[in-house]
């Protein structure tokens, strides 16, 4: 058995693709697909992967959030109990900010009421949708980045004043191609004063808008006195996330008069918990994806195999013939295997393709998603196609090398 055996198994196998390209395409459409979904779907979660690890570190590195339920990613509703717990205050934030030497910024962040529905308009143009909240300045402690003019002042807060900074897609939605800093909008019929415009976060969601309309704290609670619900960012010394964690746990539990035994009442997060919990839902999808897969791979298989079986009974005189010439019955497994083995690859070349493809229509779907063919999936995809080809090939490689040469030359 030598190389040279191998390189004319291969090379037979081309010549009866060639002169079968499409009962050929057609055996191996099963491996294409899988092959390419391998592909494609690895793709678009390596690229939904690395965007979503953007968004969470764009947070900061020092940066926890603080929700009374459960923000991660999670498959139900809000639990009864979680539905019964009271909302985080101003007090408490305030009591953060105090008694946690390792916290250097706390900012609270008053929800809009989701069920109603809010405009923005500046003229003749409107804008609905808005992602309305209160907050303070220690929110823009976190990295945020202004396009136009600045962020709210801890004075403008105080004085309630009646001030707005837009995220950059409202601001190009209302006043598109102009500075929008000292003009007023209208907010759910209150006028506010533009005071600047945040850029874009670098890392967003894919195909994500920046709708932010942020409000002084208490010019939110002026303006929507019926709001309850807050999220606290909590900016935590440089390096000290474990420290600071552990100092907001105990502060909120003495707040919020949780007993020593019962669990906490209240959620926190930091960038790298929710890139851990990420990876771990993405892991579960990948694994669907490739069993999903695996019943292409088996149904092209399967097909290669009955091609295969169909072409032992078709050259069966052949065979015959190169037995009676010295062809040991290694040299006829090779032969089919390798035929077996060139179709899959052919096919899981194609499926790599067809995934290339997938991978390029996501990026450009959705910009902001880095859809990349990662190694490992173009390696997998082209390996388990080869695979299949040796697999199913083994029973029709077999049938062919144990016909009998004297049988074989007299078979019509």
């Amino acid at each position: 058995m030598t190389w040279n055996a191998f390189g004319s198994g291969f090379g037979m196998a081309w010549d009866s693709i060639r002169q079968g390209k499409m009962r050929a395409f057609l055996t191996v459409l099963g491996v294409v697909i899988g092959t390419s979904c391998i592909i494609g779907v690895g793709s678009i979660l390596a690229g939904l992967d690395g965007a979503i690890a953007d968004i969470f570190k764009s947070f900061g590195p020092d940066t926890i959030i603080v929700l009374k339920f459960n923000g991660g990613f999670r498959t139900g509703d809000l639990t009864p109990e979680e539905r019964r717990r009271q909302p985080l205050t101003l007090e408490q934030a305030r009591a953060i900010r105090e008694r946690c030497p390792t916290v250097e910024h706390v900012s609270p962040y008053l929800f809009a009421d989701f069920h109603r529905i809010v405009k923005a308009r500046y003229k003749t143009k409107e804008v609905f949708q808005l992602e309305l909240a209160g907050t303070e300045s220690g929110y823009a402690a976190g990295g945020t980045e202004m396009l136009y003019g600045r962020f709210l002042s801890d004075a403008e807060n105080f004085r309630r004043a009646p001030v707005v900074v837009l995220g950059e897609d409202i601001a190009k939605a209302l006043m598109p191609y102009m500075d929008p800093v000292g003009k007023w909008i209208e907010v759910d019929g209150r006028h506010l004063e533009v005071i600047g415009v945040m850029k874009r976060p670098a890392a967003s969601f894919p195909g994500q808008d920046d709708r932010r309309v942020l409000l002084p704290y208490f010019t939110m609670k002026k303006v929507f006195p019926s709001l309850r619900e807050n999220m606290f960012i909590v900016i935590a010394s440089k390096g000290r996330i474990p420290q600071a964690m552990d100092e907001v746990r105990m502060v909120l539990r003495q707040e919020r008069r949780v007993k020593g035994s019962a669990p906490d009442n209240f959620w926190m997060t930091t960038a790298e918990q929710m890139i851990e919990q990420f990876r771990k839902i993405t892991a579960m999808t990948f694994l669907v994806m490739i069993v999903l897969s695996s019943v292409g791979l088996l149904v092209g298989g399967i097909g290669v195999m009955n091609i295969m079986l169909v072409s032992v009974t078709e050259r069966t005189k052949e065979i015959g013939v190169r037995k009676a010439i010295g062809a040991r019955r290694a040299d006829i497994v090779i032969q089919f295997l390798s035929e077996a083995a060139t179709l899959t690859l052919a096919g899981g070349m194609l499926g790599l393709l067809v995934g290339y493809l997938i991978s390029l229509a996501a990026r450009l779907a959705f910009p902001t998603m880095p859809t990349a063919v990662p190694l490992w999936a173009a390696m997998s995809g082209v390996i388990m196609s080869l695979a299949v080809g040796l697999f199913f090939g083994i029973w029709p490689a077999n049938k062919a090398a144990r016909l009998d040469p004297v049988e074989a030359l007299r078979y019509e």
